[in-house]
């Protein structure tokens, strides 16, 4: 099988999660402002960015160990059964390391 689509959404997206977790940083640093009910609807804020920041870490490891397994020829091949992975679950999931019998 040929994983040129996979492997270039996976790299279009891990682009835009970095960009992504880097403006998260940015505003997450930013200095809180002086007055007391401002910081608390700022530290609101960051909750969901932190929220959001974890969530998107967890889909970029997702995508690095996809990519790695595109490199190491064991794309496409279940991680529990060894089962080949539906083509169209791959387009739809393509960092999804599982069949659908495996993942459900």
């Amino acid at each position: 099988m040929d994983f040129t689509r996979q492997k270039t959404s996976l790299l279009e997206r891990r682009e835009a999660l970095t960009a992504h977790l880097n403006a998260v940083e940015h505003a997450l640093d930013e200095t809180p402002p002086k007055d007391w009910e401002d910081r608390a609807s700022e530290r609101q804020g960051d909750e969901v960015l932190e929220v959001l920041g974890l969530k998107e870490m967890a889909e970029l490891r997702r995508i690095d160990a996809a990519l790695a397994r595109i490199e190491a020829g064991s794309y496409g091949i279940c991680q529990m059964c060894g089962e080949s992975i539906a083509e169209p679950r791959l387009e739809f999931l393509p960092d999804t390391p599982f069949c659908t019998a495996c993942a459900s």
